[in-house]
């Protein structure tokens, strides 16, 4: 379990974006949401040189991998949907662009069990579906 201090940390940050975002691109001063997703971004791409660096990895070894093109695709769909989820941020409400955009989870999951043989069980069927509904209770005016 190892990845659970990871992902709670995740959470943690990452619970904080959409505030932040959606303050940063509406109002007064606002910061166009394409602008605002490079600035955030340069953050990210700095932070991960750091980590790259403090841990002295290499990177030019894994350039020649054959898992390439999969994380080409991943970055591909990162900034497709960054650019769609800050979008959104400026134009709607948080408190229904991220419950909609947090299906991810769901789909990731739905996904995960159907490409990458995880296990289907009863319980994670029923979080899915828990899941589901929940963001559609948050999203019905």
């Amino acid at each position: 379990m190892s990845y659970l201090p990871w992902a709670l940390g995740a959470l943690a940050a990452y619970t904080l974006v959409p505030l932040l975002m959606r303050v940063a691109t509406t109002g007064a001063d606002a910061i166009p949401s394409d602008v605002a997703t490079v600035i955030s971004n340069s953050v990210l791409v700095v932070g991960a040189l750091a980590v790259i660096v403090g841990t002295d990895q290499r990177v030019t070894p894994h350039l020649s991998s054959s898992k390439i093109p999969y994380a080409l695709a991943a970055g591909i769909c990162l900034a497709i949907g960054i650019l769609a989820y800050y979008r959104a941020l400026s134009l709607g409400p948080v408190s229904v662009v991220t419950p909609v955009f947090g299906m991810f989870l769901v789909t990731s999951s739905i996904f995960g069990m159907a490409l990458l043989d995880e296990p289907v069980t009863a319980r994670k069927i029923a979080g899915i579906g828990f899941a589901v509904f929940a963001v559609y209770l948050v999203t019905i005016e």
